[in-house]
């Protein structure tokens, strides 16, 4: 069975949440005999791939601005699938899904998974938003299989298209943790094991850093009136796509009260800062279901989340959340982390294991034909 991917910005190796899933996911699925390509956005990836682990990847041209991107790529992509004589176009996140239905008008068998209600996130206009939600209306609708990551999206899906059938809760993974130290990257950020907390994600507002930086100020000011300095510091590993008014004002906040800031990293850097933080911490506003998050949690870090549905959905100790968008919470649930010994946490990851849910994705493409 042929199947073309379309939705993501790329892989390997991009930062995303869509991105990391379609890295995980896909080679698995090519390893159990699909036929699988991955359409990329091509002013983001610069490696000459045309295969990895597996799976063909065609570049296609994009313009790299935010509010045209995904939707030109994504027509491009599904006529790419139909010179391909694709038999399934699995198309990612409700902003590209706004074109299910011309992949349905070409005759071809269409799978959509919905990463969350992208239409919530901060960065968008009031015209964005709208073809946001048309796009999750269009997709909801016209499927022929709904993939959801989290049981909060398909209650969204119920409540506001009135779909159950064909609806599937495959939840998002996480791999095998590469545990290792860095200490060369560690001297080069000025950094010490088990003493920053760790933020993790593109700097987009709904991602809600300008909150940690404001809770880690208060953190400093509280030690500096106590006279007592407990060594803590603040990493955020990420970076904007397209650098706006909020990355700029972000990184100038985060300068001025002492965070370290990595840029988009990878590999044994990131594992290490994983492996290694006294806490992560995802304030954000809005998620799926956060993968981000999981990684974390496989690594066995402490985490402060914000309480929206989608962090709830994890199940974690209460102790773990915190009001979203209060920073006087989320400054109190940080330094009562900083004050305890540095220790890592055991969770159950069982149901977010990649080859599970390879296996579950697999079964949807094989139901198609039912």
């Amino acid at each position: 069975m042929k199947i073309f991917v379309t939705g993501t910005r790329g892989i390997p190796g991009v930062m995303g949440g869509v991105e990391t899933h379609c890295e995980e996911l896909f080679p698995r699925l090519a390893s159990m005999g699909f036929d699988v390509t991955v359409a990329r956005r091509r002013n983001y990836v610069s490696d000459g791939l045309t295969e990895w682990r597996g799976v063909r990847l065609v570049d296609i041209e994009s313009p790299k601005r935010k509010s045209f991107e995904a939707i030109i790529h994504t027509f491009r992509a599904i006529n790419a699938a139909r010179r391909m004589r694709a038999d399934v176009v699995h198309i990612h996140a409700v902003g590209p899904a706004l074109l299910v239905p011309y992949a349905k008008m070409l005759g071809l068998r269409v799978v959509f998974t919905h990463h969350g209600p992208d239409y919530d996130r901060d960065k968008w206009g009031a015209a964005a938003k709208a073809m946001l939600r048309l796009g999750e209306r269009m997709g909801c609708m016209f499927a022929d299989d709904v993939i959801v990551i989290s049981d909060v999206i398909r209650g969204i899906i119920r409540r506001k298209y009135g779909r159950t059938h064909r609806v599937h809760l495959i939840y998002n993974g996480v791999s095998e943790p590469e545990l290792c130290d860095c200490p060369e990257y560690f001297k080069e950020l000025g950094i010490e094991k088990g003493r920053y907390i760790l933020g993790m994600c593109r700097f987009v507002p709904e991602k809600n850093l300008h909150h940690l930086v404001s809770a880690y100020a208060q953190i400093k000011n509280y030690e500096l009136r106590v006279k007592k300095d407990s060594g803590i510091k603040l990493v955020l590993a990420g970076d904007a796509d397209f650098e706006d008014d909020y990355s700029r004002r972000l990184k100038q906040m985060a300068k001025d009260n002492g965070v370290v800031l990595t840029g988009f990293i990878k590999g044994r850097r990131l594992h290490s800062l994983l492996y290694n933080c006294r806490c992560f911490c995802l304030p954000s506003s809005h998620e799926g279901l956060p993968i981000a998050l999981l990684e974390a949690m496989s690594y066995g870090a402490r985490v402060v989340v914000s309480d929206i549905p989608a962090n709830l959905e994890v199940g974690l100790d209460s102790e773990c959340y915190f009001p979203v968008g209060n920073v006087d919470a989320l400054a109190a649930r940080l330094r009562n982390v900083a004050e305890r010994p540095f220790a890592r946490v055991s969770y159950d990851m069982s149901r977010y294991d990649w080859n599970r849910i390879a296996r579950q994705v697999a079964e949807v493409y094989n139901g198609l034909d039912r």
